[in-house]
């Protein structure tokens, strides 16, 4: 299997911190998933950002926490993931847990939209969210 290369970005003012762990955490689920990472890009942003490719290249009008861009083929993994963090630390005052526990959710559900799993229907969402919840217990 290819070295996962991911690479972090910020579009806001946004500290990423812990990168090595958290990419070292990313390769795991890449490759229980059966995944070959290639390039995976996390372009962290503000609200504002995000809306704008969520209407420019979605048609969508609202806000979201996350967008995926899958460029990948196959098992491929090549993506451009892009994150709100203003949108992460509403989800985390929302559902009452740290910052740092909600962006984690978040980076991970990109991952694993790479990897197959949707999000549309009630059964995909569960199944996301055991997923989503699996890999937050592997965390070190």
């Amino acid at each position: 299997m290819a070295e996962l290369s991911i690479q972090y970005h910020t579009e806001c003012d946004f500290s990423f911190t812990d990168a090595n762990k958290r990419t070292a955490w990313l390769l795991e689920i890449a490759e229980k998933e059966g995944r070959n990472p290639e390039l995976i890009n996390y372009i962290f942003c503000d609200d504002e950002y995000l809306h704008k490719i969520n209407l420019e290249f979605l048609s969508h009008d609202n806000y979201t926490d996350i967008i995926t861009f899958d460029y990948g083929l196959g098992m491929d993994l090549v993506s451009d993931i892009f994150v709100s963090v203003e949108r992460v630390q509403e989800n985390a005052n929302e559902f009452k847990t740290s910052f740092d526990d909600e962006l984690d959710r978040v980076l991970a559900h990109g991952l694993l939209h790479l990897c197959g799993y949707k999000d549309k229907s009630p059964e995909d969402q569960a199944l996301m969210r055991e997923k989503e919840n699996y890999y937050l217990s592997l965390r070190a």
